[in-house]
Formats: structure tokens, sequence, C-alpha cells
């Protein structure tokens, strides 16, 4: 059971250096640039979308960034389904990522739209 938890602490800590090597080149002044995509959802305070189904849209600003470019990631595979994200995140790069990563995980960043 040790050797389980030293080899899962192992694995969460080599993501987090992959992550964080990622996120250092992200550009939050790039990121705001890029957010046109992110504004018509996430832009809308307390925003509620009908499609796939109906839940509340989540709010960007505030985020750790490696938590934002992990998502995408999953949205970008495939391993997160949601139809509109996956079209989005299909058409993102990297370098996309880290960008809107750093400008939402910024301090000033509230909405998409800000």
């Amino acid at each position: 059971m040790k050797i389980q938890n030293w080899i899962v602490a192992g694995a969460a800590g080599i993501l987090l250096a992959v992550s964080g090597a990622a996120l250092a080149d992200g550009d939050a002044a790039a990121g705001k640039e890029k957010t046109a995509m992110c504004q018509g959802c996430h832009g809308i305070p307390g925003y509620k979308t009908a499609f796939p189904s109906v839940y509340n849209v989540p709010k960007l600003g505030g985020q750790h960034a490696a938590y934002l470019v992990t998502a995408l990631q999953a949205y970008k595979s495939g391993e997160r389904s949601h139809p509109t994200m996956r079209a989005i995140a299909a058409g993102l790069n990297d370098q996309d990522m880290a960008d809107l990563a750093a400008y939402y995980a910024a301090d000033d960043a509230k909405t998409a739209s800000k």
C-alpha cells in the first residue's frame, strides 16, 4: 500500500512539473487577446447553458492556471466531452492554452470579457 502511495505521489509530481513547464511560458497579455471564444458563455455572470444540458457556466477568473490548462487539454483530447468546449479546445495549441490560463489565473481577470 505504501508503494502505491509513492507511485501516485510521484506521478502527480511529474504531472505538476510538466504542467508547470508548459505554464511558465504563458503570457497573460496575449491570453487577454485570445478570450473572444470564451466571452459568449464565461463572460456572462450567472449564465446557464442549455446545451447539451442545463448547468451553470463556471467563472474562469481566479482559477489556477494548471487546472485551466489541464481542463483545456482534456477537452481537446476528448477526455472531457462537452461539445462546445471540445470544438473550441480543438483549435487551441499549447501556447494558446498557456496564455489563456495565465490571463484567467491573474488577480485582475474576473470574467472572460474583462
